[in-house]
């Protein structure tokens, strides 16, 4: 393992290690949980926070952009919110702690505090590789979240909304969830600021779909303008699995969300959407490791990306071949568009193939408004500011049309549309 430079710890790395040693005795967990938690804060001590110099992190020195920490805040009063779509089932994490008297139908759901209590948590605290700080800082603090369980050949016709919402202070969330084989469904995970109070946030959602799931995947994080977000979605897909994964980035001061992927059984499709809404002084990172394991799986990942005024985004995907994934078919976008002069997007796509019979592709543009199609709507009598609205809300709609439940488009939609309206 590399152990980078740390003779001097931050004031964030600091109150990291001080706010674990102040709720040692408090988190939750036996004595298997306990001693992962140890280990994992234990290599947060000795590798501190990534700084520009570990290559994963190049474009997110966390070690120099988080340089403090929320104070702990008394548990405020929160409860959940409407779900985006009508009628959908609410599962909320508030402040960190799972909320009480869930009803579900056609599938079940329980406390990670409990997992926690009773050690079944100990094996999912870890670290996925010696970059994975998300890991080590989620694995350290975290009390509470669901798990979810959807049976084998289950098919859920309402989206599950899963809510993970705060109101400041430092909050740390889980949620393990599992498709059975064969199973349907559509989950949404939902990340909200209740407040301007700023917070801390870590979430990780380990995510297995077993042999021919169908699963429909949409992560909406909508954290406050102050907030730092640091999210990883951990999949494992088994045979014959098809994965829509869709997920829209629409707030935080400093995010970054991370897609670990692994596609493991033979047969599997994944298709990846993602919108980047980026505003005010963001800093906004998206980083994709998908591994292409074995034989005869398909990939396709588009991304899109609007920057208005400081902000600040990065995309980094990485897709891995392995020897033996022969006959794979990948390929990724990522399609920027700068609205400021101030803004900035860094895009580094990356193919790693040791497989010799493969179809792989990667491309990236920036660009700004076309004048040309500018001109088109202009010509008919539109305002300019209004026709840019036009053409920036069609770059992105684009993406969420792919969704194929129109009461989610449609929530979709008008979230996209109304945080455009705040910033163009």
């Amino acid at each position: 393992m590399n152990i980078q430079n740390t003779n001097r710890q931050t004031a964030a790395e600091t109150a990291l290690v001080e706010a674990y040693t102040a709720q040692l005795g408090d988190l939750p967990g036996n004595g298997a949980v306990i001693a992962a938690r140890d280990n994992l804060l234990e290599n947060l001590k000795t590798l501190g926070l990534p700084t520009r110099r570990i290559e994963a992190w190049h474009y997110t020195d966390l070690k120099t952009l988080l340089r403090a920490l929320p104070d702990t805040v008394p548990v405020p009063v929160l409860s959940a919110a409407a779900p985006i779509v009508s009628g959908s089932p609410v599962i909320a994490s508030l402040q960190g702690v799972a909320a009480k008297g869930v009803t579900t139908e056609g599938f079940s759901v329980s406390s990670f505090g409990e997992a926690l209590l009773d050690g079944s948590a100990a094996a999912g605290l870890s670290e996925l590789d010696k970059d994975d700080v998300i890991g080590r800082i989620n694995g350290s603090f975290v009390r509470d979240g669901f798990v979810v369980d959807i049976p084998a050949n289950a098919e859920i016709e309402t989206p599950i909304e899963i809510q993970a919402i705060h109101g400041g202070g430092q909050v740390h969330n889980r949620f393990p969830v599992r498709f059975g084989a064969g199973a349907k469904a559509t989950i949404i995970e939902r990340h909200l600021a209740a407040t301007e109070d700023g917070a801390f946030v870590s979430s990780i959602s380990d995510i297995t779909l077993d042999d021919g799931a169908e699963v429909t995947w949409v992560l909406l994080q909508q954290q406050g303008a102050a907030d730092t977000h640091l999210g990883q979605l951990r999949i494992r897909m088994g045979a014959d699995v098809k994965l829509r994964l869709f997920f829209i980035n629409a707030g935080g001061k400093l995010v970054r969300q991370e897609l670990r992927i692994d596609v493991e059984g033979e047969g599997s499709d994944l298709i990846v959407r993602g919108v980047n809404l980026l505003g005010g002084e963001t800093h906004t990172d998206v980083t994709m490791v998908l591994g292409h394991n074995v034989p005869n799986t398909t990939s396709t990942e588009i991304f899109r990306n609007v920057v208005f005024d400081r902000a600040k985004g990065i995309f980094q995907g990485m897709i891995r071949v392995a020897p033996d994934a022969q006959k794979t078919d990948a390929k990724m976008a990522c399609n920027t568009l700068l609205m400021s002069d101030d803004g900035e997007f860094s895009a580094k796509p990356e193919l790693e193939i040791f497989a010799d019979d493969v179809q792989c592709g990667h491309g990236a543009t920036v660009a700004d408004i076309s004048d040309t199609h500018l001109y088109y709507l202009m010509a008919r009598g539109i305002p300019r500011a209004k026709a840019r609205a036009m053409l920036v809300n069609a770059f992105v709609a684009e993406i969420v049309e792919e969704l194929e439940d129109e009461h989610l488009v449609e929530a979709l939609e008008t979230i996209i549309s109304n945080w455009l309206e705040n910033h163009a």
